[in-house]
Protein backbone atom coordinates (compact mmCIF):
# COMPACT_ATOMS: atom_id res chain seq x y z
CA UNK A 1 0.00 0.00 0.00
CA UNK A 2 1.46 3.30 -1.09
CA UNK A 3 1.70 6.03 1.49
CA UNK A 4 0.13 9.30 0.35
CA UNK A 5 2.17 12.45 0.82
CA UNK A 6 -0.38 14.78 2.38
CA UNK A 7 0.42 18.32 3.49
CA UNK A 8 -1.61 19.37 6.51
CA UNK A 9 -2.52 22.95 7.32
CA UNK A 10 -0.87 22.55 10.72
CA UNK A 11 2.44 22.16 8.90
CA UNK A 12 1.96 25.30 6.79
CA UNK A 13 2.84 28.88 7.85
CA UNK A 14 0.28 30.67 9.97
CA UNK A 15 -2.31 32.82 8.21
CA UNK A 16 -1.66 36.42 9.22
CA UNK A 17 -5.18 37.64 8.32
CA UNK A 18 -7.66 34.72 8.44
CA UNK A 19 -10.48 36.80 6.95
CA UNK A 20 -8.73 36.71 3.58
CA UNK A 21 -7.71 33.07 3.68
CA UNK A 22 -4.49 31.25 2.86
CA UNK A 23 -4.88 31.67 -0.91
CA UNK A 24 -4.57 35.49 -0.70
CA UNK A 25 -1.47 35.13 1.41
CA UNK A 26 0.09 32.75 -1.09
CA UNK A 27 -0.77 35.10 -3.98
CA UNK A 28 0.93 38.02 -2.26
CA UNK A 29 3.98 35.90 -1.48
CA UNK A 30 4.15 35.00 -5.18
CA UNK A 31 3.69 38.64 -6.27
CA UNK A 32 6.60 39.63 -4.05
CA UNK A 33 9.07 37.67 -6.19
CA UNK A 34 7.81 38.88 -9.60
CA UNK A 35 10.77 40.61 -11.19
CA UNK A 36 8.90 42.82 -13.67
CA UNK A 37 7.78 45.88 -11.69
CA UNK A 38 4.79 46.72 -13.91
CA UNK A 39 3.54 43.16 -13.80
CA UNK A 40 4.08 43.03 -10.04
CA UNK A 41 2.09 46.26 -9.61
CA UNK A 42 -0.87 44.98 -11.64
CA UNK A 43 -0.80 41.64 -9.82
CA UNK A 44 -0.93 43.26 -6.39
CA UNK A 45 -3.75 45.59 -7.46
CA UNK A 46 -5.73 42.59 -8.72
CA UNK A 47 -5.15 40.74 -5.44
CA UNK A 48 -6.39 43.74 -3.44
CA UNK A 49 -9.48 43.83 -5.68
CA UNK A 50 -10.06 40.18 -4.77
CA UNK A 51 -9.60 40.99 -1.07
CA UNK A 52 -12.32 43.59 -1.42
CA UNK A 53 -14.67 41.03 -2.99
CA UNK A 54 -14.02 38.61 -0.14
CA UNK A 55 -14.83 41.33 2.41
CA UNK A 56 -17.20 43.89 0.83
CA UNK A 57 -16.98 47.42 2.13
CA UNK A 58 -20.69 47.65 2.94
CA UNK A 59 -21.50 50.97 4.62
CA UNK A 60 -17.85 51.77 5.32
CA UNK A 61 -16.07 54.76 3.85
CA UNK A 62 -14.58 53.53 0.59
CA UNK A 63 -11.35 55.55 0.78
CA UNK A 64 -10.62 54.43 4.34
CA UNK A 65 -11.46 50.84 3.47
CA UNK A 66 -9.15 50.82 0.43
CA UNK A 67 -6.32 52.14 2.60
CA UNK A 68 -7.05 49.38 5.10
CA UNK A 69 -6.79 46.74 2.36
CA UNK A 70 -3.40 48.06 1.23
CA UNK A 71 -2.17 48.07 4.82
CA UNK A 72 -3.32 44.48 5.29
CA UNK A 73 -1.76 43.38 2.00
CA UNK A 74 1.66 44.76 2.92
CA UNK A 75 1.39 43.44 6.50
CA UNK A 76 0.72 39.93 5.14
CA UNK A 77 4.12 39.89 3.38
CA UNK A 78 5.92 41.66 6.21
CA UNK A 79 5.96 45.02 4.38
CA UNK A 80 8.48 43.52 1.97
CA UNK A 81 6.67 44.40 -1.27
CA UNK A 82 8.04 46.81 -3.86
CA UNK A 83 4.91 48.49 -5.25
CA UNK A 84 3.70 52.02 -5.91
CA UNK A 85 0.95 53.06 -3.52
CA UNK A 86 -2.16 54.76 -4.93
CA UNK A 87 -2.57 58.47 -4.13
CA UNK A 88 -3.83 59.10 -0.62
CA UNK A 89 -2.79 55.68 0.72
CA UNK A 90 -0.59 55.73 3.83
CA UNK A 91 0.98 52.58 5.25
CA UNK A 92 1.06 52.37 9.03
CA UNK A 93 2.90 49.44 10.56
CA UNK A 94 1.30 47.72 13.52
CA UNK A 95 4.20 48.57 15.83
CA UNK A 96 3.91 52.26 14.91
CA UNK A 97 0.21 52.53 15.70
CA UNK A 98 -0.76 54.17 18.97
CA UNK A 99 -2.74 51.89 21.23
CA UNK A 100 -5.12 53.04 23.95
CA UNK A 101 -4.08 52.52 27.53
CA UNK A 102 -5.21 49.27 29.05
CA UNK A 103 -8.27 49.57 31.27
CA UNK A 104 -8.05 47.48 34.40
CA UNK A 105 -11.00 45.40 35.52
CA UNK A 106 -12.91 46.87 38.46
CA UNK A 107 -11.89 45.45 41.82
CA UNK A 108 -13.92 42.48 42.94
CA UNK A 109 -14.64 41.09 46.34
CA UNK A 110 -13.30 37.72 47.39
CA UNK A 111 -15.72 37.30 50.27
CA UNK A 112 -19.39 36.42 49.87
CA UNK A 113 -19.48 37.14 46.15
CA UNK A 114 -23.19 36.40 45.84
CA UNK A 115 -23.95 39.84 47.30
CA UNK A 116 -22.11 41.63 44.52
CA UNK A 117 -19.66 44.51 44.38
CA UNK A 118 -22.31 47.21 44.87
CA UNK A 119 -22.96 45.96 48.39
CA UNK A 120 -19.29 46.46 49.22
CA UNK A 121 -19.51 50.04 47.96
CA UNK A 122 -22.62 50.74 50.07
CA UNK A 123 -21.00 49.23 53.15
CA UNK A 124 -17.91 51.45 52.76
CA UNK A 125 -20.16 54.50 52.47
CA UNK A 126 -22.15 53.51 55.57
CA UNK A 127 -18.95 53.06 57.61
CA UNK A 128 -17.93 56.65 56.82
CA UNK A 129 -21.29 58.08 57.93
CA UNK A 130 -21.63 59.58 61.43
CA UNK A 131 -23.57 57.56 63.97
CA UNK A 132 -27.26 58.30 64.21
CA UNK A 133 -30.71 57.39 62.94
CA UNK A 134 -29.77 58.17 59.34
CA UNK A 135 -26.90 55.69 59.43
CA UNK A 136 -29.10 53.05 61.09
CA UNK A 137 -31.72 53.45 58.37
CA UNK A 138 -29.05 53.20 55.67
CA UNK A 139 -27.71 49.98 57.22
CA UNK A 140 -31.25 48.56 57.18
CA UNK A 141 -31.50 49.36 53.46
CA UNK A 142 -28.18 47.61 52.82
CA UNK A 143 -29.25 44.55 54.79
CA UNK A 144 -32.59 44.34 52.96
CA UNK A 145 -30.76 44.55 49.62
CA UNK A 146 -28.35 41.83 50.77
CA UNK A 147 -31.25 39.54 51.59
CA UNK A 148 -32.85 40.22 48.23
CA UNK A 149 -29.56 39.39 46.48
CA UNK A 150 -29.11 36.25 48.59
CA UNK A 151 -32.61 35.02 47.72
CA UNK A 152 -31.99 35.70 44.03
CA UNK A 153 -29.04 33.28 43.97
CA UNK A 154 -30.44 30.82 46.52
CA UNK A 155 -34.13 30.39 45.74
CA UNK A 156 -34.33 26.82 47.02
CA UNK A 157 -33.43 27.58 50.65
CA UNK A 158 -34.88 29.88 53.26
CA UNK A 159 -32.66 32.81 54.19
CA UNK A 160 -33.06 34.17 57.71
CA UNK A 161 -32.32 37.70 58.87
CA UNK A 162 -29.66 36.31 61.20
CA UNK A 163 -27.64 34.99 58.26
CA UNK A 164 -27.71 38.39 56.58
CA UNK A 165 -26.84 40.10 59.86
CA UNK A 166 -23.77 37.90 60.33
CA UNK A 167 -22.67 38.44 56.72
CA UNK A 168 -23.06 42.21 57.15
CA UNK A 169 -20.70 42.15 60.11
CA UNK A 170 -18.20 40.02 58.15
CA UNK A 171 -18.20 42.30 55.11
CA UNK A 172 -17.84 45.42 57.26
CA UNK A 173 -15.15 43.84 59.47
CA UNK A 174 -17.44 44.24 62.46
CA UNK A 175 -18.00 47.97 61.95
CA UNK A 176 -21.68 47.71 61.00
CA UNK A 177 -24.58 45.87 62.58
CA UNK A 178 -28.33 46.09 62.57
CA UNK A 179 -29.66 48.05 65.53
CA UNK A 180 -31.90 46.38 68.08
CA UNK A 181 -35.58 46.33 67.20
CA UNK A 182 -35.08 46.68 63.47
CA UNK A 183 -37.92 45.65 61.20
CA UNK A 184 -37.96 42.39 59.26
CA UNK A 185 -35.75 42.61 56.20
CA UNK A 186 -38.52 41.07 54.10
CA UNK A 187 -40.89 43.88 55.15
CA UNK A 188 -38.26 46.51 54.34
CA UNK A 189 -37.63 45.04 50.89
CA UNK A 190 -41.37 44.78 50.22
CA UNK A 191 -41.97 48.39 51.30
CA UNK A 192 -39.17 49.66 49.09
CA UNK A 193 -40.55 47.72 46.12
CA UNK A 194 -44.05 49.05 46.81
CA UNK A 195 -42.84 52.66 46.97
CA UNK A 196 -40.95 52.22 43.73
CA UNK A 197 -44.05 50.87 41.97
CA UNK A 198 -46.23 53.72 43.30
CA UNK A 199 -43.67 56.30 42.17
CA UNK A 200 -43.53 54.76 38.70
CA UNK A 201 -47.34 54.65 38.53
CA UNK A 202 -47.62 58.33 39.53
CA UNK A 203 -45.10 59.32 36.88
CA UNK A 204 -47.10 57.52 34.20
CA UNK A 205 -50.28 59.21 35.34
CA UNK A 206 -48.64 62.63 35.35
CA UNK A 207 -47.44 62.10 31.78
CA UNK A 208 -50.94 61.33 30.58
CA UNK A 209 -52.57 64.44 32.02
CA UNK A 210 -53.88 62.83 35.21
CA UNK A 211 -57.50 62.57 34.03
CA UNK A 212 -58.42 66.20 33.43
CA UNK A 213 -57.36 69.78 34.11
CA UNK A 214 -57.94 71.51 37.39
CA UNK A 215 -60.10 74.61 37.33
CA UNK A 216 -60.76 77.23 40.03
CA UNK A 217 -60.71 76.08 43.60
CA UNK A 218 -58.85 72.89 42.75
CA UNK A 219 -61.88 71.37 41.02
CA UNK A 220 -61.29 69.35 37.87
CA UNK A 221 -62.72 70.64 34.61
CA UNK A 222 -63.11 67.64 32.30
CA UNK A 223 -62.90 68.60 28.63
CA UNK A 224 -63.43 72.30 29.39
CA UNK A 225 -67.16 71.80 30.33
CA UNK A 226 -68.64 72.66 33.70
CA UNK A 227 -71.08 70.38 35.40
CA UNK A 228 -74.56 71.75 34.87
CA UNK A 229 -76.50 72.48 38.04
CA UNK A 230 -79.88 70.86 38.41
Amino acid sequence: MNKLDIEYNTEKPDIRFPEYGRAIQQMLEFAKVIEDKEKRQKTVESIIGLMQQLNPAGNRNMDDYREKLWNHALAIVGYDLDVTLPPGITIRKEEDKTRPARIDYPPTTQRLRHYGYNVQTLIKKAIEMPDGSKKEGFVEVIASYMKLAYKTWNREHYVSDDVVKDDLEILSDGQLELHEGHSSLDILAHSASKREKESSRNQRRGGKGGGGNKGRGGKRNYGGFRKRKK
